[in-house]
């Protein structure tokens, strides 16, 4: 299972399973694997302000 993340400043999380088809990425789309030019669908906010999720 692919880690999930999430934005720091408006706490949308990226979710691999679904991708971000706002910004033509594919579901099934590691995170790790975004362009470094990639930003947050929601609020514009960098690659580097997502934080790895901690999964129960």
């Amino acid at each position: 299972m692919m880690k999930r993340y999430q934005c720091a400043v408006c706490f949308h999380i990226y979710d691999p399973a679904e991708g971000d088809p706002a910004s033509g990425i594919a579901p099934g789309t590691a995170f790790e694997d975004l362009p470094d030019t990639w930003v947050c669908s929601d609020c514009g906010a960098s690659k580097a302000d997502f934080q790895p999720l901690e999964e129960d």
